[in-house]
């Protein structure tokens, strides 16, 4: 196979992989389910609301394999966010039931190649990076058979309801985030850098007023001072929707390793989301991606025993 060939191989597989996951998110939103909203709510079951995470290695899924895994257990009804490849399943003694089908995830990144090394190297020119999407299947341990080690098995204990809002609590104090309660709606003003949100007694249930103040802090995520977010669209306009979702995700990823449900704030806010995913099928990818850097940076603030699972890895899976 010529280099050609198979750059040109490789290019239709990133663009059929993000139109994959771009299509299967598309096609849930337009059911009105919200992919990110009580992803657990179908398993077989009551599964904790915690993050995804790799058995093996321990490590959390990040980005849009949080939401392609959740998905996938709510579809599917399994019980756990536990996942794991299939020789990962035979190192700890177990293996893949015969039939069951994987789930693709996947590991984004860029490279320098050889071609453009030397390029760069002759011409002292600056190297152009090609990105890449590379698959990887996982299996949830509900389809593996063989006993599984205890510390695998067994599920963890469910946060402590009286904890949640301490820690919240502590978190908005820990990051130095202008945070004012008061008023009758929920922002946050990029130009003066300060969140309000109206108090909790305002709310339904403490779960939105929480919800709610990590929206709005994940919006504060992206001031120049902290991850440096394009965050200048007017309301109505694609920047504006996309920043929208990326905090609505941060929020998701946030309350779910703080042990909290989450709920979904702005359910007017699909049929932007929808526009931006059928434009652009990287879109996905890329809200999710800055949602994770948001959350962990958020996250970052809390004492890390009073996480409900371990913090949102920022960069992406190297290896399942």
């Amino acid at each position: 196979m010529s280099k050609h060939h198979s750059r040109t191989h490789a290019r239709e597989d990133r663009l059929s992989l993000y139109d994959e996951i771009t299509n299967k998110i598309i096609a849930e939103l337009e059911a009105g389910h919200v992919p990110w909203v009580q992803p657990w709510e179908n398993a077989a079951e009551k599964a904790l609301p915690v993050m995804p995470k790799n058995v093996t290695t321990n490590r959390p899924y990040s980005g849009v394999n949080v939401l392609i895994l959740w998905s996938t257990a709510r579809e599917r009804g399994f019980s756990s966010q536990r996942w794991l490849t299939y020789r990962q399943a035979l190192t700890i003694g177990s293996h893949i039931r015969k039939g069951e089908r994987g789930t693709t995830i996947v590991h984004a990144d860029r490279f320098v190649p050889r071609d453009e090394r030397i390029r760069t190297y002759e011409t002292g020119e600056e190297a152009q990076a090609v990105p890449f999407l590379k698959r990887f299947t996982v299996f949830n341990v509900d389809q593996c058979d063989g006993a599984l080690p205890t510390e695998i098995a067994t599920a963890a204990p469910p946060q402590r309801p009286d904890m949640i809002e301490p820690t919240v609590e502590a978190l908005i104090k820990a990051t130095g985030i202008d945070f004012r309660i008061g008023g009758n709606r929920a922002f946050y003003a990029p130009s003066d850098d300060y969140v309000q949100v109206p108090p909790p007694a305002a709310y339904f249930e403490p779960i939105n007023w929480h919800r709610t103040a990590l929206h709005e802090l994940g919006h504060a995520s992206g001031h120049p001072s902290r991850l440096n977010r394009d965050l200048g669209g007017c309301y109505g306009t694609k920047r504006y929707a996309l920043e929208e979702l990326i905090a609505e995700l941060c929020a998701a990823f946030c309350c779910t390793s703080l042990g909290i449900v989450p709920t979904v704030r702005h359910a007017d806010y699909i049929g932007s989301w929808l526009e931006i995913l059928r434009e652009d099928n990287r879109a996905i990818l890329r809200a999710a991606s800055q949602a994770s850097k948001a959350a962990d940076f958020l996250l970052g603030f809390v004492p890390k025993q009073s996480l409900a699972a371990p913090t949102i890895a920022v960069r992406a899976e190297q290896e399942a």
